[in-house]
């Protein structure tokens, strides 16, 4: 007996270490993953991406169909950007985008009440902030192990990163067309003209077309776009721009 209590207590011994060494490990590899995060996001705040992980994914499926395929991006500064277009954005993806710190706590409660309400997801909030996290770093797949770091690297922009800097990556990397990113190559596919000449209406068209841009080619305006381009216009006078 006394021979295989000290067995087990051997074992056990063994067990817990190995359980710690890995738990440590884990512990640690999740350390180097932010910290790779927030360097990069410090070196953004004055140098532009080459690309994002949204653009990269795209790219691949892309290229299945077509080896050849190539993406549409030109990086325009902030100032180069038509103000229409960012009382646009705001208004329609995050009207509190100047004042919160990252996350609308109130979008979030009520898009939960109404996906409760239907029993299926209906209704998002994800704020311009976590839409650009996801958008730099992340895949799109759904799962909480990446919307806990989807929160993660928004506390990093946000605690990092001007309001204005923000707004200026998420414009120039947003999605708007079949390959197409960003607000000057999404002003010249749809309108034929530059992101700084931009008028209220064509910006509003393009903030409606952000939940689903692949679906819309040049001139193509369905009646729940036109509806939602008509609610964007009247949004836009309050929508606050940093």
């Amino acid at each position: 007996m006394p021979a295989a209590r000290g067995r087990a207590l051997r074992f056990t011994r063994a067990a817990w270490k190995i359980f710690c060494y890995g738990l440590g490990t884990l512990v640690l590899a999740l350390l180097a993953v932010q910290c790779w995060f927030y360097a990069h996001v410090l070196w953004w705040r004055a140098y532009e991406p080459a690309s994002t992980a949204f653009m990269e994914a795209r790219i691949e499926r892309l290229r299945d169909k077509d080896p050849k395929a190539r993406l549409t991006h030109q990086w325009v500064g902030y100032e180069r950007i038509s103000a229409q277009l960012k009382r646009a954005v705001i208004a329609a993806e995050d009207a509190k985008f100047v004042g919160h710190e990252g996350f609308d706590w109130g979008a979030i409660s009520k898009a939960i009440e109404k996906n409760e309400k239907e029993g299926r997801v209906v209704a998002g909030a994800s704020t311009i902030s976590q839409q650009l996290a996801k958008n730099l770093f992340l895949s799109g797949e759904r799962s909480w192990a990446r919307k806990g770091e989807e929160a993660a690297i928004t506390w990093m922009l946000e605690s990092t990163l001007s309001k204005r800097r923000i707004l200026e990556l998420y414009l120039n990397f947003a999605e708007w067309g079949e390959g197409v990113f960003g607000a000057e190559a999404a002003a010249r596919y749809h309108f034929g003209v530059s992101a700084a000449a931009l008028s209220a209406p064509q910006a509003a068209f393009l903030a409606a077309i952000l939940p689903s841009p692949r679906r819309y080619a040049p001139g193509r305006v369905t009646p729940y776009v036109a509806s939602r381009v008509e609610t964007i216009l009247a949004r836009m006078p309050a929508a606050q721009i940093p």
